[in-house]
C-alpha cells in the first residue's frame, strides 16, 4: 500500500532520525531537523519513534492514500486538512482510503512532521531512509518528493485515533529564541570584547537557512586576537588549517555572520568555530523562520548536560502521557 503525491509543497522530504556512523567519511547524520517533533508524531500513530515520515518546510503537500491510515502532524503550526476539514495538530486523526490530506497556511514555526501509521517504507541507504540530496542518498532517488511520486507505506496495526499531546509537552522556540552555546576549541581566537559582544548582541535568522546550516545577522563583526597565520590557513583571521566540525558548530567566516551547521552540513573545513549550539537546542533551530530574533546564551558543560537530561525527561513524559 502507498500514498500518492498530488502536490509536493515547497520542500518536502522523507526523513527519519538519520544515519549515524559515517561522519568520518564526510556523510552527515542527516535526519529530521526537529527530532523531538518527529519522535512525537510517530508515537501518536503507534510507530517506532525512528520511523520515516515527511518533513515539510513552510508549505504543506497534498497527498492521497490507498488504505486507511492514522496521521499525526507535529512541529510547526501548519494545520492539516482531510478533504478540506481542518484537523488538530499534535493529535492522531484518521484518513480513509481515497481521501486527501492537505494543509492550511503556516501560522508559526518552520517545519512540520507528518507521521503515517506503518511509516514510510522506501529502501534504506546506509541504514536510513532520510533524504540527503547532496549525496543522493535515501528518500526517493535521493531527492525531495515531487508530484506523481508513489511512496510505499509499511504495515501497521491500526490504533484508535484521538491521541493528543498537550501544549505543555510541545517543544517550540520562544520569542526571541534562545540558543545555548558551549564555547569550543577556537574560542580563544576571539578578543574578550568580541566574546562578550557575541552574547550581548541581538541576532536574527538570515535568509540563508536550510538543512545544511542557519546564518544569523545583525550583530557586530567579531574581532580576532592578532597572530601570525599558520602556513596553509590563508590571510583571513577566521581561517584555520582545516578542522573537524561537530554537529551544531558555529563558524563565522570573516568574523561577520555566524553560521550554525545543521543536519546536512559538511564534517570539516577551514573556518574557525567559536563553539557549538548544545544538542538540546538544535531542534529549535529547525523551527526558526528567516528574520526571527535570536539571543545566544553561554553555558558550561554541566548546564549542557542538564539540558540534555531535561529534554530526555520531556520525551519520557510524552511517552508516559500517551501510555
Amino acid at each position: 500500500m502507498s500514498l500518492k503525491v498530488i502536490q509536493p509543497g515547497l520542500s518536502t522530504s522523507i526523513q527519519d532520525l538519520g544515519r549515524p556512523g559515517y561522519f568520518h567519511l564526510g556523510i552527515p547524520i542527516g535526519g529530521a531537523m526537529d527530532r523531538f517533533a518527529l519522535r512525537v508524531a510517530n508515537m501518536l500513530v503507534g510507530n517506532p519513534e525512528g520511523a520515516a515520515g515527511l518533513e515539510v518546510v513552510f508549505m504543506g503537500p497534498t497527498l492521497t492514500f490507498e488504505k486507511d491510515v492514522l496521521v499525526a502532524v507535529t512541529g510547526a503550526d501548519l494545520p492539516p486538512k482531510v478533504d478540506g476539514v481542518v484537523q488538530e495538530g499534535w493529535t492522531a486523526f484518521e484518513v480513509k482510503a481515497g481521501q486527501t490530506l492537505s494543509f492550511d497556511f503556516l501560522k508559526s514555526g518552520a517545519r512540520a512532521y507528518i507521521a503515517i501509521s506503518g511509516g514510510i517504507d522506501t529502501p534504506p541507504a546506509l541504514g536510513s531512509r532520510s533524504t540527503y540530496p547532496i549525496g543522493a542518498l535515501g528518500g526517493i532517488e535521493g531527492r525531495n518528493i515531487k508530484a506523481g511520486d508513489v511512496i510505499p507505506l509499511g504495515e501497521a496495526d491500526m490504533i484508535e485515533p484521538g491521541l493528543s499531546v498537550p501544549a505543555n509537552l510541545r517543544r517550540l522556540p520562544g520569542k526571541p529564541a534562545e540558543l545555548r552555546v558551549l564555547p569550543g576549541l577556537y574560542w580563544h581566537r576571539l578578543t574578550p570584547a568580541a566574546q562578550d559582544g557575541f552574547f550581548a548582541d541581538d541576532w536574527a535568522v538570515a535568509l540563508e537557512a536550510d538543512r545544511m546550516g542557519y546564518r544569523f545577522k545583525g550583530g557586530k563583526p567579531l574581532e580576532f586576537v592578532a597572530r601570525e597565520q599558520p602556513f596553509g590557513a590563508g590571510a583571513d583571521p577566521s581561517n584555520i588549517v582545516d578542522g573537524c566540525y561537530s554537529y551544531g558548530s558555529i563558524q563565522v567566516p570573516g568574523g561577520l555572520e555566524p553560521i550554525v551547521l545543521h543536519r546536512d552540513a559538511v564534517s570539516g573545513g577551514g573556518y574557525f568555530t567559536l563553539g557549538a549550539i548544545i544538542s538540546a537546542d538544535m531542534d529549535l533551530i529547525g523551527q526558526l523562520q528567516p528574520h526571527t530574533p535570536v539571543k545566544f546564551r553561554k553555558v558550561d558543560m554541566a548546564e549542557a548536560l542538564a539540558a540534555r537530561a531535561e529534554r530526555k525527561n520531556m520525551l519520557a513524559a510524552v511517552r508516559a502521557h500517551l501510555g
